[in-house]
């Protein structure tokens, strides 16, 4: 498994100091540089550490809470030291989206991952066949939606000499104007008895994933749930599983709807054997300033706690051409912008160090490397003061950013986050 405090710091990792040059990551955070006075250059994305601890203890709670395991989802962040304290945290495993993303789980040591999408590259299947043939100890689950799908997985895996057979769960589409799953039941059915007729493949569970209903509210969601779990009941009573399986895996669970999840999760009847209900919410462990924070489910459960939003994306003032402009040097290269602008929180004051709120100040666009401000009379911005910006959807945010400090509430960076996307 890589050592990722051994990698050496240089021009790869934008932000970081100049003279950090040579160090390994390690060495450079044991310095415990502060980052406004110890060398980082603008812009810069920083983690709170104090947001990121009290985020995966939430979770970890909440999960033990509703009797849910939880397998958050990776891709949001591709960060294998937060894979790890999610894992210290309890997760069961990490969520992967592509086979990619799982050559980069296992290469850091992770054991069980749950593959949220359909697999018929023969070369990844081959690869899988052989990571699960040499480590008996790697358990992977991937989706299937299609009897073609299968015959291809099928053959594939035949050819590859697979030894181990691929666990799979049938997926659900959330609605006929949803993204991939099957659509009706029987449809259902029908590929779990092209599952059943491979002996390379092995039918563990049903799953899903609400997040891409569209239209989605809590009560089309809770209807697509309440389908998926009589799915996985019909399934038991047809005894469409595979006589060995210990468990039955009924999945399903994004970032905004995992308190509807666990209302119906509840309700999942008896089977024929214990029922492991998996929830994959994964954008919690940064959770955002914008997509997440106004539709979490906390908000609808405030007594269940509220998660912290961790990043900020501090940038400097390089121009003030009018007494209504201002111009920072982050732009799309920097911020996450797919869903929401960044929103300006902060200012440092480049004369005093002092912070104030970002009163009058409001983003209203983004250029390739620079963030337009818009200034209202009095707010108090000058070149040289670093803004800092929350930022919406972490999902396009760490992407941007391959070692990210970590930051105390004083301003003393603690840790680096190695990115691998």
């Amino acid at each position: 498994m890589p050592d990722l405090a051994s990698e050496r710091v240089d021009h790869r990792f934008k932000g970081l100091p100049p003279d950090a040059d040579g160090l390994s990551v390690g060495e450079l955070a044991a310095q415990r540089r502060n980052l406004f006075t110890g060398g980082f250059t603008t812009p810069v994305l920083a983690l709170s550490a104090e947001s990121v601890e009290h985020n995966l203890r939430l979770l970890e709670t909440y999960a033990e809470r509703h009797g849910l395991a939880f397998a958050p989802h990776g891709k949001t962040s591709m960060a294998p030291q937060l894979f790890h304290r999610q894992l210290e945290y309890g997760a069961w495993g990490i969520t992967a989206a592509v086979p990619h993303q799982v050559r980069v789980y296992r290469a850091h040591g992770i054991d069980r991952i749950f593959l949220a999408n359909e697999v018929v590259d023969p070369v990844a299947l081959r690869w899988l066949a052989a990571e699960l043939d040499a480590h008996p100890n790697f358990h992977l689950v991937c989706y299937v939606d299609s009897v073609r799908g299968v015959e291809l997985m099928d053959e594939a895996l035949r050819a590859a000499g697979a030894r181990r057979p691929l666990d799979v769960v049938v997926e659900l589409g959330a609605g006929e104007a949803g993204r991939t799953g099957v659509r009706t039941e029987a449809e259902c059915e029908a590929v779990a008895d092209a599952v059943a007729a491979t002996d390379r493949l092995r039918l563990v569970g049903v799953a899903g994933y609400e997040a891409t209903m569209p239209e989605a509210d809590a009560e089309r969601v809770r209807e697509w749930l309440n389908r998926l779990v009589g799915l996985a009941a019909a399934f038991d009573k047809a005894g469409r599983y595979a006589p060995d399986l210990p468990e039955i895996v009924v999945s399903a669970g994004g970032s905004e709807w995992f308190d509807t999840v666990a209302d119906v999760f509840a309700e999942i009847p008896e089977l024929s054997r214990p029922v492991l209900k998996l929830l994959r919410s994964g954008a919690y462990v940064s959770h955002d300033d914008g997509q997440y924070r106004e539709r979490t489910p906390f908000n609808r459960i405030p007594e269940e706690g509220a998660l912290h939003p961790a990043f900020r994306l501090w940038s400097q003032v390089v121009s003030r051409p009018t007494p209504e402009q201002a111009f920072t040097n982050a732009g799309k290269r920097d911020a996450a912008h797919d869903l929401h602008l960044p929103e300006a929180q902060v200012v440092r004051d480049a004369r005093t160090g002092e912070l104030r709120p970002a009163e009058g100040v409001t983003v209203t666009a983004l250029s390739d490397q620079h963030t337009w401000l818009r200034t209202e009379p009095g707010a108090d911005v000058e070149v040289g003061d670093w803004v800092g910006m929350g930022l919406s959807h972490p999902c396009t945010s760490f992407d941007k950013w391959q070692l990210i400090p970590l930051v105390e509430a004083d301003g003393t960076v603690v840790d680096y986050v190695r990115t691998f996307f």
